[in-house]
Parts: structure tokens; sequence; C-alpha cells
């Protein structure tokens, strides 16, 4: 496995492998778990070589505070990598290598897309995405991309940017990992004390509960169930619940026979924001 800290030299390496065969790429913000690492084995199965990213964007936080906690582990990143069998480059670049002398995100129009859940919570915060990920996959090149269905909005912001930019890459989303109590795997996972990830299980806990009430009760009604069930627990505090139409991302009102649902959740455990989706039906 090798580490490479400029694009200049990572494009040099890839320009020579591209030639025997195919390229999978798992951009990530470090901190590395076991669905991180289930995204990377996934890729390794599918490809003759793997790129993973380790960057921090700056142009997808809206609060400089989370920007400065969130958790940075490249040494412990590198070290569990090494652990898996195949062949893996690793892109540890620092700001300034992928924005030179302006950290700005371009601004994107994705249909509507962005502006429901996350959107209306972490203003340009999908602006970011979009541009670090436009600018990691003109740099990788790779033939497929992998995402993990925990950020669901961002899977869909992803695959809508490579129709927008004309992007010849495959983009697959990959199921959400879980520790034992259900709460899905994030590196946000790691700020969180004892207490706090035994409580965060209420988010899983919920989520499966409005599945499988979700063919004989209405939304409305569930959106109450939902409230009920946070305002019962003081660790954690609900920021939203929606169910939306899986395709448009929109709030849900009623539902239709010929669309698909999903639930999602944002929570805070103390001043960790966590966030978790389910498929309805």
């Amino acid at each position: 496995m090798v580490v490479y800290t400029q694009k200049e030299t990572l494009v040099q390496a890839l320009s020579s492998t591209k030639k025997i065969g195919k390229i999978g790429f798992v951009p990530t913000m470090g901190a590395l778990h076991n669905g991180h690492i289930s995204l990377v084995n996934k890729a390794l199965g599918e490809n003759n070589l793997v790129v993973v990213s380790i960057f921090v964007n700056p142009t997808q936080f809206n609060n400089n505070s989370d920007l400065q906690k969130y958790p940075r582990t490249p040494d412990d990143d590198i070290s569990l990598l090494k652990k898996l069998k195949g062949e893996i480059i690793v892109y540890l670049p620092e700001v300034s290598d992928l924005y030179e002398d302006a950290v700005s995100a371009k601004h994107y129009n994705f249909g509507g897309l962005e502006n429901e859940m996350e959107g209306k919570h972490r203003k340009g915060h999908f602006d970011g995405v979009g541009t670090i990920v436009s600018k990691l996959i003109k740099i990788v090149k790779p033939d497929t991309a992998y995402f993990g269905e925990k950020d669901f909005q961002q899977l869909q912001i992803v695959k809508k940017l490579v129709s927008i930019e004309n992007l010849p890459v495959n983009i697959v989303g990959c199921p959400i990992l879980r520790e034992k109590n259900g709460l899905a795997m994030s590196s946000r996972n790691k700020r969180l004390t004892a207490k706090q990830f035994e409580e965060a299980a209420i988010i899983y806990r919920t989520l499966n509960e409005v599945r499988k009430k979700f063919s004989t009760t209405s939304i409305a009604d569930l959106n109450t169930l939902v409230a009920e069930r946070f305002l019962q627990n003081p660790h954690l505090k609900l920021e939203y619940f929606e169910i939306a139409n899986e395709k448009t991302l929109k709030t849900a009102k009623r539902k239709t026979k010929a669309s698909k649902y999903r639930a999602f959740i944002a929570a805070f455990a103390g001043e960790v924001r966590l966030i978790d989706n389910m498929p309805l039906n």
C-alpha cells in the first residue's frame, strides 16, 4: 500500500496503473470504522486497484466548531487499511493540495435535492460535497465510486452531480453497517460518551418502529409517534424526522402505492450530531 499526499504524484501513479484494470474509489473523511472498511472491501472485490481518500473537507461544514472537533486519526486509518487484502492506494492531501488558494465551494443546482432535510439544516453543505467529490473524481478517474447509504441524501446528490458534470464514473450505494445496539456506524460516534452511545440506540429503534407500522399508520401519526419517543428520552434531542420520497427526497404528506419511501432522522447527543435512515416499503 502506498500513501500519496499530493495530487500530482497520485495522478502520475494512477496513469500507469490504469492500464492493468479497473479502479475503484472510496472517498472518506477518515476516522475509519467497519462501515468504511465494508466499502473498501466491496471495491476490492470488484476492481483491480482501490483508491481511498482521507480528507476532512472544510467547505461542507457550516459550523466551524464541528469542523475543528471532527475526529482525525490518519495513522490509525492507514494501519487499518494495511490489514486488508488487495491493491490499495491512499490519498491523504492537505487542504491546499485540493483547494490551492481558494477554499470555497462551487454552487450547484441539484434539482431541488439539496433543499430537503440536510439542506434545510446545513446551508451550503451540498455545495461543499459536490465540489470535493467532483475534484476527487477528476483526480482519481475511477471506474466506480462507493458511498454508504447512511448518508442517503448525499448518495442521491452525488448521482445527480455525476449526471450534471457528465463524469464517466459508476456510483454504487452500499448498505448501512450498524453497531450491536443498532446505531449506524459513523466517525462521529467516537465523540460519544458511553452513556450517549447507549442512549443513541433510540434512533434505530424508532426507525424500526416506523418501518413496522408504515403500512397501517398515517404519516401524520408516525410523525407524532417519533416526536413522542424522543420527548421520552432526555439524552437525545430530535432535530428532524421526515418520511420522504426516495427518488425526489421531498417530504411525504400521504402515501401512494407507486412511490418508495424512506424515513430520515437527525438528532443530537450533546454536541454530536447523528443521522440515520431506513427504507419503509
